[in-house]
């Protein structure tokens, strides 16, 4: 199965933000959607990700350092400044293990999918495991058909 086959599956919507907008906005798009991830997006080109991983971390650090002392509001934050530059792409032709391998060596559970510079949607841990269950599935069923058919041997 190839990453081109989940995006099917998985359909084309995708939300995206740009880098010079709050930080606060952004988690209410992800809030209000029940998503994971924005893609970052500057002048129709892809300038990175924002995730739940970046948030958690730019509020954990505030925190620290809001114990030595005061710290400028969350709200004042831009989504460049917490966004991750460089994410891990994904191409439309990769095989779904090599998928999974490359989501598990690079941290990420998000991945934007690429052909060349046209962002093509974004793939989740989540559409991966899906995906696989639901292949898994499909053949063990066949599997069983192809059982109950065995010949008898006379």
């Amino acid at each position: 199965m190839e990453v081109s086959e989940i995006l099917k599956v998985k359909g084309t919507t995708l939300f995206t933000v740009g880098p010079d907008s709050t930080l606060s906005d952004a988690v209410i798009v992800m809030a209000d959607h029940d998503i994971g991830s924005l893609v970052v997006m500057d002048r129709g080109r892809l300038a990175g990700m924002l995730t739940f991983r970046e948030v958690i971390r730019v509020l954990a650090k505030r925190q620290k350092e809001h114990r030595t002392g005061p710290t400028p509001p969350v709200a004042e934050l831009i989504v460049r400044d917490v966004m991750n530059p460089s994410p891990t792409i994904a191409a439309p032709a990769m095989d779904v293990n090599d998928l999974r391998r490359l989501m598990l060596e690079n941290h990420q559970r998000y991945l934007p999918v690429m052909d060349g510079e046209v962002l093509l949607g974004v793939i989740s841990f989540h559409d991966v495991a899906k995906a696989v269950l639901e292949e898994q599935s499909f053949e063990n069923r066949m599997l069983k058909a192809y059982i109950r058919d065995w010949p008898a041997e006379g």
